[in-house]
């Protein structure tokens, strides 16, 4: 079995480096990453930096916050680059532009390694339970190369097309989850404010047209005023901006889109970036006068 390098052990990076390890894959991880012990508890090696993992690995897995950290992890003093030897295979599962992850596939083509971009979906919920779906950027021989890796993590895998149409499809993802949290948190306000039981009303929608994910988790989390973060609004605003970006460059409207991120922009302001994105309903609860 391959050895793999696996770089970000966050809410979401830890859960899957753990499902690796189950399945028998030998894993290294940075041994500056607090979450590391736990790793190396379950049988993962700890490495210095980013080039010691490229360099006694076959396959490098980040899953960091945004396209800077990276494009640091990768081509930043002591980075990946320095140490990645021709043959591997890098695959970044963060949420980042396309535009950087189809740099990062050129960059490390020229030094023959392929390179996958390979966002997922599915929260910290997916992520522990091993049933993410998982989209996937890059070339088919490096997509069935990583399968396997995949399957470890996730359950719903798609190989999209050429380099960067995983993180489009992520983008395109947040857009709707984003959207669909909002509707469900102006309804359940609408609701609330008219005096109607909330555990009902979301019990009557999900046996309807108006079923979803989001209704069914996120409902429940506005019922019971459960707001710890599964997926931080800082991190959904920062994918919203991608999804923004993205319509800039290929002069499509997208109104909703906007709409929530300016939401999600006072929530900011108000210091709930920390809080999960379901929270919006607290800004709508607020222009409400709840």
């Amino acid at each position: 079995m391959e050895k793999i390098g696996f770089i970000g052990l966050g809410i979401m990076g830890k859960p899957m480096a753990l499902h690796l390890l189950k399945a028998g894959y030998a894993v290294s991880v940075l041994e500056k990453n607090k979450a590391a012990k736990e790793l190396v508890d379950a049988g993962a090696r700890s490495v210095p930096t980013p080039a010691k993992i490229a360099q006694g690995c076959d396959v490098v897995i980040t899953m960091l916050p945004d396209s800077p950290e990276v494009v640091e992890v990768v081509s930043g003093k002591d980075g990946v680059l320095e140490g990645i030897r021709q043959g591997s295979l890098f695959i970044d599962m963060s949420t980042i532009a396309p535009a950087t992850a189809k740099n990062l596939y050129e960059l490390l083509r020229r030094r023959g390694v392929e390179a996958l971009d390979a966002p997922v979906s599915g929260g910290q919920t997916g992520a522990e339970a091993g049933t993410l779906s998982i989209m996937v950027g890059g070339a088919e021989q490096a997509f069935q190369r990583g399968l396997p890796l995949f399957q470890a993590m996730g359950k719903n895998i798609v190989h999209i097309g050429g380099p960067g149409s995983g993180q489009m499809t992520k983008a395109c993802n947040q857009m709707i989850v984003g959207i669909t949290i909002q509707a469900v948190a102006e309804a359940f306000t609408l609701a609330r404010k008219a005096g109607v039981d909330l555990a009902k009303l979301r019990e009557a929608l999900l046996g309807g047209f108006a079923q979803s994910r989001i209704l069914d988790l996120h409902g429940k989390r506005i019922i019971e005023r459960n707001f710890l973060p599964g997926f931080k609004i800082k991190l959904h605003r920062k994918d919203m901006n991608i999804a923004l970006e993205a319509g800039k460059e290929f002069s499509v409207p997208l109104y909703g889109t906007a709409l929530v991120a300016e939401h999600m922009d006072a929530l900011l302001a108000q210091g709930k970036g920390g809080s999960d994105h379901s929270a919006i309903a607290l800004l709508i609860e607020q222009l409400a006068g709840l």
